[in-house]
């Protein structure tokens, strides 16, 4: 039970979910904070809601006359609270995050008399590290022709949080909104040009089951969407995967609830001409990705993972078909919670494949592997390398793309 959190604060370049060592969690209050107004955050200056009350829901950088009295509180607003051993939200990397209707009511070393700082955020996240992964990628020799929103030569990515916030990440780190309700799409891919003006196209899904275009401005913005039809809500996969009929036309994949596999071949306009079958059985697999011509015979692959962990190649044939696959990653590829193919990250001229593991704050019992962006680098073989740590910072976000 998530109820209050205690972890270091994220510096630049550590990801010190390390940080998320996890007190232990406090006492639930045993009268759920009655004597707390409703859409406000309770503070009182004895243990169990006892003693003198204090209250706000409003951010408060210092406390006046509360600074370093609080000994129980209870967050009854409808946003997270953060409570901060400082002044001005710092605290030497503690502090105390709680859901609404959460908070700390029994005695805490930790928290007694200790809290001179309170905000409210819309995830835990937001507490103490920034709202979207961190985020690095070098400047390609070459232009993949997919991956680099902006047009800098960097692979760059597109982070949701878990309050529905799409933020475009450049591949210099710097994190720009994009915009909230993106919680409502239960698909989002991306992958070059679907329009014919030469810039990189999102495409998303929602709830009903209808595809939106969003049309890609070059500077990491997105342009008013239109919807591409209906219909869509069977399918379990939806991929965006580049040119892979060699026609100069970005295209689509996706696979059915039955394990057909689909082929929608891109007209240039935003749209999709007749779909084509490419086969049965793909319901085995739990997710693909295009990382785009991986083995360097110059025609778009397709990445799948299996339910038993593999990893498989599925080498294109440049007429929106594959041949045979190739087993790329023989096991534990399961813990994956999101594969992110955007080009060229480190610099050396080959496409890589980007994977983050599970999310530790979704899944306490995910290990110390939990919370990491790797890098899996791309040789043009068809083959990639031992992964290399990006960063550990993939926790309370819902997807990266």
């Amino acid at each position: 039970m998530k109820r209050r959190l205690r972890r270091l604060a994220v510096t630049a370049g550590s990801l010190a979910l390390a940080s998320a060592t996890l007190a232990v969690p406090a006492q639930a209050a045993t009268t759920s904070a009655s004597s707390c107004p409703s859409g406000y955050l309770c503070g009182w200056s004895g243990t169990n809601e006892t003693g003198s009350m204090m209250k706000t829901r409003a951010d408060m950088p210092t406390m006046g006359s509360w600074d370093n009295r609080i000994r129980s509180f209870w967050n009854r607003t409808s946003s997270v609270s953060c409570l901060y051993t400082d002044q001005n939200y710092g605290g030497g990397g503690t502090f105390f995050g709680d859901e609404p209707g959460q908070g700390a009511t029994g005695y805490s070393l930790d928290l007694d008399r200790t809290i001179s700082s309170i905000k409210f955020v819309p995830n835990i996240r937001d507490c103490d590290a920034t709202p979207y992964s961190e985020w690095y990628a070098e400047p390609a020799p070459k232009a993949a022709g997919f991956g680099d929103l902006n047009r800098d030569g960097r692979a760059d990515l597109l982070s949701r949080d878990r309050s529905g916030r799409l933020w475009f990440v450049s591949g210099t780190g710097d994190g720009t909104l994009i915009g909230g309700g993106w919680n409502s799409m239960t698909a989002l891919t991306r992958h070059g040009d679907l329009t014919g003006d030469g810039v990189e196209d999102l495409i998303a899904r929602d709830s009903s089951g209808t595809l939106w275009l969003y049309p890609g401005y070059g500077d990491g913005k997105f342009g008013t969407r239109r919807s591409i039809g209906g219909g869509w809500k069977s399918m379990a996969t939806i991929t965006a995967t580049g040119d892979i009929n060699s026609d100069g036309r970005g295209d689509l994949l996706a696979h059915d609830s039955s394990g057909t596999l689909w082929f929608y071949p891109g007209t240039g306009h935003g749209t999709f001409g007749s779909r084509k079958s490419l086969g049965g059985g793909w319901n085995s697999m739990t997710a693909l990705t295009a990382p785009g011509d991986l083995n360097g015979d110059g025609h778009g692959d397709l990445i799948a993972r299996d339910t038993s962990g593999k990893l498989w190649l599925y080498p294109g044939t440049g007429r929106g078909t594959f041949g045979t696959r190739n087993l790329i990653g023989s096991g534990g590829w399961g813990q994956m919670s999101a594969f992110l193919s955007v080009g060229d990250v480190d610099g050396d001229g080959w496409l890589d494949l980007v994977a983050a593991t599970q999310d530790g704050y979704e899944n306490p019992d995910a290990g110390p592997t939990a919370n990491q962006l790797r890098l899996y680098a791309g040789n043009g073989t068809g083959s990639l390398a031992k992964y290399r740590l990006l960063h550990q910072n993939w926790y309370d976000l819902n997807g990266g793309f």
